[in-house]
């Protein structure tokens, strides 16, 4: 993949953050902005959490749309927050920190992302919120659920510990994922609190856990665009592995053609 200019612009989606001095919308993790950087060769934009004060307004919905037909691809990142439950019918349990600034910025972002044709790469909270957008559920407590395993990190304060590969999946044949692996059984750093109840009905299932069973891939075959779910870190020092860089490729290559089909009636209009 030559990763030289022009770069395609990724539109990476911000937490809402309060530090005892207000909110904070630039909350994205450093290794997602680096990834999307050096792994994709794109240019992030980061889009703060404001749906919560203007997703009703008039106008905002139009806005996203015309903020999307300006970028190449959406890169949805992982974050301590999980989606607020009752976004897919549930109540809310103790022991979760929610965001429901980045939610209602999120979700329609995804539909809207999806139906325009916009690729899109989601990591960790990102593959849950494309499948609760789409119609799907989560257990909010994985490791409370019977017959799963314990998916979160260690929470060591070496990183290289906590995003060390925790367990094999079993990749679906014929899907997207298999396509680009050219596997059918890859180790991953997989760590997550939250996970996949009930598959979103326009949802692929991508790939599994091969311990357990529970979701860890998933695509959206009816889609105009390149969508990919992860629920583990393909993110995390990229560009050391090779399964992770097969992945960024992909996104990124997407992106790049939705680049220069963008690109063609700008010229159009300037001859």
């Amino acid at each position: 993949m030559n990763r030289s200019s022009p770069r395609p612009l990724i539109g990476i989606p911000a937490c809402l953050k309060e530090n005892g001095r207000g909110g904070w919308h630039h909350t994205v993790g450093e290794k997602y902005v680096q990834a999307a950087l050096r792994a994709a060769g794109g240019l992030p934009v980061i889009i703060p959490a404001i749906g919560a004060d203007f997703g009703d307004e008039p106008g905002f919905l139009e806005a996203m749309d015309r903020l999307l037909d300006g970028l190449d691809g959406v890169l949805l990142t992982g974050s301590p927050s999980n989606v607020e439950p009752h976004h897919y019918g549930k109540e809310s349990r103790d022991g979760t920190l929610h965001d429901p600034a980045r939610d209602s910025t999120t979700l329609p972002l995804i539909r809207h992302a999806i139906d325009r044709g916009v690729p899109l790469f989601a990591i960790c909270r990102g593959l849950q919120e494309v499948n609760v957008a789409l119609g799907g559920s989560l257990h909010q407590h994985v490791h409370e659920v019977e017959g799963r395993r314990d998916h979160r990190s260690p929470k060591s304060p070496d990183m290289d510990v906590n995003y060390a590969p925790a367990h094999d999946i079993d990749v679906a044949e014929g899907g997207l994922l298999h396509s680009l692996l050219g596997e059918t059984r890859v180790r991953v750093n997989s760590l997550h609190g939250q996970g996949v109840d009930v598959l979103a009905p326009r949802a692929r299932l991508e790939a599994t856990c091969c311990d357990d069973g529970q979701v860890e891939a998933l695509s959206v075959p009816d889609a105009p665009g390149f969508v990919l779910a992860l629920q583990w870190h393909p993110e995390y020092k990229a560009l050391e592995n090779p399964v992770s860089m097969k992945l960024f490729d992909a996104f990124a290559a997407a992106c790049r053609a939705r680049m220069t089909a963008r690109s063609v009636p700008l010229l159009r209009a300037a001859e």
